[in-house]
Protein backbone atom coordinates (compact mmCIF):
# COMPACT_ATOMS: atom_id res chain seq x y z
CA UNK A 1 0.00 0.00 0.00
CA UNK A 2 2.81 2.43 0.85
CA UNK A 3 4.45 1.76 -2.54
CA UNK A 4 1.28 2.76 -4.36
CA UNK A 5 0.93 5.86 -2.17
CA UNK A 6 4.56 6.81 -2.86
CA UNK A 7 4.15 6.23 -6.59
CA UNK A 8 1.10 8.49 -6.86
CA UNK A 9 2.75 11.13 -4.65
CA UNK A 10 5.80 11.26 -6.88
CA UNK A 11 3.67 11.18 -10.03
CA UNK A 12 2.18 14.45 -8.71
CA UNK A 13 5.65 15.80 -7.97
CA UNK A 14 6.78 14.90 -11.48
CA UNK A 15 3.70 16.49 -13.02
CA UNK A 16 3.79 19.79 -11.15
CA UNK A 17 7.48 20.52 -10.54
CA UNK A 18 7.86 23.04 -13.33
CA UNK A 19 11.27 24.68 -13.29
CA UNK A 20 13.70 21.98 -12.29
CA UNK A 21 14.76 20.04 -9.25
CA UNK A 22 14.71 22.83 -6.69
CA UNK A 23 11.12 23.60 -7.61
CA UNK A 24 10.27 19.98 -6.76
CA UNK A 25 11.47 20.21 -3.15
CA UNK A 26 8.39 22.01 -1.76
CA UNK A 27 6.14 19.60 -3.67
CA UNK A 28 7.95 16.57 -2.24
CA UNK A 29 7.80 18.17 1.21
CA UNK A 30 4.07 18.74 0.83
CA UNK A 31 3.37 15.15 -0.21
CA UNK A 32 5.70 13.35 2.19
CA UNK A 33 5.66 15.60 5.28
CA UNK A 34 2.42 17.58 5.20
CA UNK A 35 -0.18 15.45 3.38
CA UNK A 36 0.83 11.89 4.27
CA UNK A 37 2.99 12.50 7.37
CA UNK A 38 5.46 9.81 6.35
CA UNK A 39 8.41 11.67 7.87
CA UNK A 40 9.10 14.79 9.92
CA UNK A 41 10.36 18.03 8.42
CA UNK A 42 13.68 17.49 10.16
CA UNK A 43 14.10 14.03 8.59
CA UNK A 44 13.08 15.44 5.22
CA UNK A 45 15.60 18.27 5.49
CA UNK A 46 18.35 15.77 6.29
CA UNK A 47 17.45 13.77 3.18
CA UNK A 48 17.42 16.92 1.04
CA UNK A 49 20.87 17.80 2.35
CA UNK A 50 22.16 14.38 1.34
CA UNK A 51 20.43 14.68 -2.03
CA UNK A 52 22.15 18.01 -2.68
CA UNK A 53 25.57 16.58 -1.88
CA UNK A 54 25.27 13.59 -4.18
CA UNK A 55 25.79 13.84 -7.93
CA UNK A 56 22.75 14.01 -10.16
CA UNK A 57 19.48 15.93 -10.33
CA UNK A 58 18.21 16.89 -6.89
CA UNK A 59 14.60 15.88 -7.55
CA UNK A 60 15.64 12.37 -8.63
CA UNK A 61 18.08 12.07 -5.72
CA UNK A 62 15.40 13.26 -3.30
CA UNK A 63 12.86 10.79 -4.68
CA UNK A 64 15.37 7.97 -4.43
CA UNK A 65 16.40 8.82 -0.87
CA UNK A 66 12.81 9.29 0.32
CA UNK A 67 11.80 5.98 -1.29
CA UNK A 68 14.78 4.18 0.26
CA UNK A 69 14.05 5.66 3.69
CA UNK A 70 10.38 4.71 3.61
CA UNK A 71 10.28 1.39 1.71
CA UNK A 72 13.82 0.24 0.91
CA UNK A 73 14.98 -0.56 -2.63
CA UNK A 74 11.45 -1.09 -4.04
CA UNK A 75 10.50 2.30 -2.62
CA UNK A 76 13.52 3.92 -4.25
CA UNK A 77 12.60 2.44 -7.63
CA UNK A 78 8.91 3.36 -7.34
CA UNK A 79 9.59 6.94 -6.21
CA UNK A 80 12.22 7.49 -8.88
CA UNK A 81 9.96 6.13 -11.62
CA UNK A 82 7.04 8.19 -10.31
CA UNK A 83 9.18 11.31 -10.46
CA UNK A 84 10.65 10.59 -13.92
CA UNK A 85 7.71 9.26 -15.94
CA UNK A 86 5.53 12.40 -16.04
CA UNK A 87 8.51 14.55 -16.97
CA UNK A 88 9.55 12.11 -19.66
CA UNK A 89 6.15 12.07 -21.34
CA UNK A 90 5.61 15.81 -20.93
CA UNK A 91 9.07 16.58 -22.39
CA UNK A 92 8.42 14.22 -25.27
CA UNK A 93 5.14 15.97 -26.09
CA UNK A 94 6.55 19.46 -25.56
CA UNK A 95 9.58 18.75 -27.75
CA UNK A 96 7.29 17.71 -30.56
CA UNK A 97 5.16 20.86 -30.27
CA UNK A 98 8.13 23.17 -29.63
CA UNK A 99 9.92 22.10 -32.79
CA UNK A 100 6.70 22.44 -34.73
CA UNK A 101 5.71 25.89 -33.32
CA UNK A 102 8.98 27.36 -31.96
CA UNK A 103 8.78 30.52 -34.08
CA UNK A 104 5.32 31.38 -32.75
CA UNK A 105 5.49 34.40 -30.41
CA UNK A 106 2.87 32.93 -28.06
CA UNK A 107 5.25 30.13 -27.11
CA UNK A 108 7.88 32.63 -25.95
CA UNK A 109 5.26 34.52 -23.92
CA UNK A 110 4.08 31.35 -22.19
CA UNK A 111 7.64 30.39 -21.23
CA UNK A 112 8.33 33.89 -19.90
CA UNK A 113 5.14 33.83 -17.80
CA UNK A 114 6.22 30.63 -16.02
CA UNK A 115 9.46 32.13 -14.66
CA UNK A 116 7.93 33.99 -11.64
CA UNK A 117 6.16 30.83 -10.45
CA UNK A 118 9.41 28.87 -10.61
CA UNK A 119 11.24 31.55 -8.63
CA UNK A 120 8.48 31.52 -5.99
CA UNK A 121 8.66 27.72 -5.62
CA UNK A 122 12.44 27.79 -5.18
CA UNK A 123 12.21 30.68 -2.70
CA UNK A 124 9.58 28.81 -0.69
CA UNK A 125 11.78 25.72 -0.41
CA UNK A 126 14.80 27.80 0.55
CA UNK A 127 12.88 29.74 3.18
CA UNK A 128 11.48 26.62 4.85
CA UNK A 129 14.95 25.03 5.01
CA UNK A 130 16.46 28.29 6.33
CA UNK A 131 13.82 28.57 9.06
CA UNK A 132 14.37 24.95 10.03
CA UNK A 133 18.12 25.49 10.20
CA UNK A 134 18.04 28.77 12.14
CA UNK A 135 15.01 28.27 14.40
CA UNK A 136 14.23 24.54 14.22
CA UNK A 137 10.84 25.75 12.98
CA UNK A 138 8.63 23.21 11.26
CA UNK A 139 6.02 25.19 9.38
CA UNK A 140 5.35 28.79 10.37
CA UNK A 141 6.06 28.46 14.10
CA UNK A 142 9.13 30.65 14.70
CA UNK A 143 10.14 30.73 18.35
CA UNK A 144 12.96 33.17 19.05
CA UNK A 145 14.20 31.11 21.99
CA UNK A 146 15.00 28.31 19.50
CA UNK A 147 17.43 30.56 17.57
CA UNK A 148 20.61 28.71 16.64
CA UNK A 149 23.55 31.16 16.59
CA UNK A 150 26.09 28.62 15.31
CA UNK A 151 23.96 27.82 12.26
CA UNK A 152 23.38 31.55 11.67
CA UNK A 153 27.12 32.27 11.74
CA UNK A 154 27.80 29.35 9.41
CA UNK A 155 25.05 30.48 7.03
CA UNK A 156 26.24 34.10 6.91
CA UNK A 157 29.88 33.03 6.55
CA UNK A 158 29.07 30.56 3.78
CA UNK A 159 26.94 33.15 1.97
CA UNK A 160 29.73 35.75 2.09
CA UNK A 161 32.35 33.25 0.91
CA UNK A 162 30.09 32.07 -1.87
CA UNK A 163 29.23 35.55 -3.14
CA UNK A 164 32.51 37.42 -2.55
CA UNK A 165 35.11 34.75 -3.28
CA UNK A 166 33.06 32.62 -5.71
CA UNK A 167 33.99 29.41 -3.87
CA UNK A 168 32.47 26.17 -5.11
CA UNK A 169 29.32 24.91 -3.45
CA UNK A 170 31.00 21.58 -2.69
CA UNK A 171 33.81 23.23 -0.74
CA UNK A 172 31.29 25.36 1.17
CA UNK A 173 29.15 22.34 2.08
CA UNK A 174 32.22 20.39 3.18
CA UNK A 175 33.74 23.37 4.98
CA UNK A 176 30.62 24.30 6.94
CA UNK A 177 30.17 20.65 7.88
CA UNK A 178 33.71 20.46 9.26
CA UNK A 179 33.55 23.84 11.02
CA UNK A 180 30.09 23.09 12.47
CA UNK A 181 31.26 19.70 13.75
CA UNK A 182 34.31 21.26 15.41
CA UNK A 183 32.24 24.04 17.00
CA UNK A 184 29.69 21.57 18.41
CA UNK A 185 32.44 19.28 19.70
CA UNK A 186 34.08 22.23 21.47
CA UNK A 187 30.72 23.38 22.90
CA UNK A 188 29.94 19.86 24.10
CA UNK A 189 33.20 19.58 26.06
CA UNK A 190 33.12 23.06 27.62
Amino acid sequence: MILLQLFFSFIQVGLFSVGGGYAAIPLIQNQIVDVHGLMTLSEFTDLITIAEMTPGPISINSATFVGTRLAGVPGAIICTLGCILPSFFICLALAFFYYKYRNFSGVQKILASLRPAVVALIASAGLSILLLGLFNAEGSEIVLSNFRPVECILFVGAFIILRKYKASAISIIFGTGVVGTIIYLVIQYI
